[in-house]
């Protein structure tokens, strides 16, 4: 049973009183009396060997600063200096830096699903309108999360989902970001549907480098090595990144990364349509096949491992989720500079394509339109169920 901190009962508490309209709640609004405040502000957290920022807009991070192999600190996410650019990227290029996305992270077919007999359509907002994205034109990503909580070391951050989007019944987010002396980073993120059955698919959306960008070649990150023991599948796409409904196997492919030392970009120029008609690069879901609910139950079983040489960053991932969205930055055209702490190089370093990667802890993209793969019980949620709950944990070491 997931317990609430005493700040959240009284922001719900609240709720039982305030009109709440489905839908009512667009970017910039919150129904909790106790929202107030900036939310661009950015929020520091600290441990031993590692430092972070968040704002609550999209809940999302800003800056993670580790130790290189030089013990000096390094920036290694994407993102802006001013919490304002994250408004404005919204409305321009909309690259999701940071947040949460969701209810419903990554690909929805034609942006409806059915539950129960019940149809329900979410506003295509991708490939003109062929498909749903992150939630649709307004997803959690373009919320003011309320704070809950703030300590030296974790924020908690609520939102309150009323049936934004055109999705079925409301639904209480819960956010925890905690940092440890590990060092490591540990996301939480907790729904609890309310009223109504509704499918439930959240996501930190983190742009990575683990190079931060220190020389010409962290630029980019295809030099970094990427290892994920347990993706032995990967979902298949047709021409808008939609799942076919088919599952590949990825070994002896260029989408085989079970195999530690592989760098990023090994087999990336050999691939074709990979991320959609005309794209080269990876932007796929792969499939981790590893126990989830059984013996050994252990969400902190390590599901990938990444390393940039330029600085001797290690990643190491912890999840309880059986999917991992791959995205090597292919839409990137240099034309993003990045943070001002970030620029290391003579002349002013901007996000070239290949110049970050995507890593999304999350279930099968599109599970809900696939009832042949048997994902309801880890998409679909109800009042009387569990509630749905992402666990990630990101680790960082130092090797040379």
């Amino acid at each position: 049973m997931v317990q609430l901190t005493n700040a959240l009962l009284l922001a719900v508490a609240g709720l039982t009183s305030a009109q709440n309209t489905p839908g009512s709640y667009g970017p910039g609004s919150s129904p909790f009396p106790a929202f107030s405040g900036d939310p661009f502000k950015k929020y520091s957290l600290s441990a031993n060997g590692i430092n972070a920022s968040f704002i609550p807009y999209g809940a999302r991070i800003t800056n993670l600063y580790v130790k290189d192999k030089n013990d000096t600190y390094q920036d290694i996410v994407l993102g802006y200096d001013n919490g304002t650019q994250y408004l404005k990227d919204t409305e321009t290029n909309h690259t999701y830096f940071g947040p949460i996305v969701g209810r419903y992270a990554n690909r929805i077919k034609n942006g409806t699903f059915t539950i129960d007999g019940q149809t329900s359509h979410i506003p295509e907002n991708e490939h003109g309108g062929e498909d749903t994205l992150h939630g649709g034109f307004v997803g959690y990503d373009q919320q003011n999360w309320t704070i809950a909580s703030h300590t030296g070391n974790s924020i908690t951050f609520v939102f309150y989902d009323a049936a934004q989007s055109g999705f079925p019944g409301d639904v209480l987010n819960v956010a925890t970001y905690t940092l440890t002396d590990a060092p490591a980073w540990i996301s939480r993120l907790v729904s609890i549907p309310l009223n109504e059955a509704t499918p439930i698919m959240l996501a930190n959306h983190v742009y990575w480098n683990l190079g931060a960008f220190v020389d010409e070649e962290a630029v980019y990150v295809l030099n970094n090595t990427l290892y994920m023991p347990y993706a032995d599948r990967i979902i298949d796409i047709d021409g808008i990144e939609v799942p076919t409904g088919a599952i590949n196997i990825t070994n002896g492919t260029a989408y085989d990364f079970t195999k530690p030392g592989k760098t990023i970009g090994k087999d990336l120029f050999t691939l074709e349509n990979s991320s959609g008609t005309g794209g080269v690069g990876y932007d796929n879901a792969f499939i981790l096949d590893r126990p989830r609910y059984s013996n050994p139950e252990d969400p902190e079983l390590e599901v990938l491992r990444m390393w940039a040489p330029s600085t001797g960053i290690q990643m190491s991932l912890s999840s309880n989720q059986q999917g991992l969205q791959i995205y090597t930055c292919d839409g990137q055209n240099g034309t993003i500079p990045v943070k001002s702490g970030q620029q290391h190089l003579t002349n002013t370093t901007y996000v070239e394509q290949f110049g970050c990667i995507v890593i999304e802890t999350q279930d099968w993209i599109d599970g809900i339109n696939q009832p042949q793969w048997g994902r309801d019980q880890w998409q679909i949620y109800t009042p009387t169920s569990e509630p749905a709950v992402n666990y990630a944990k990101y680790q960082f070491s130092v090797v040379e």
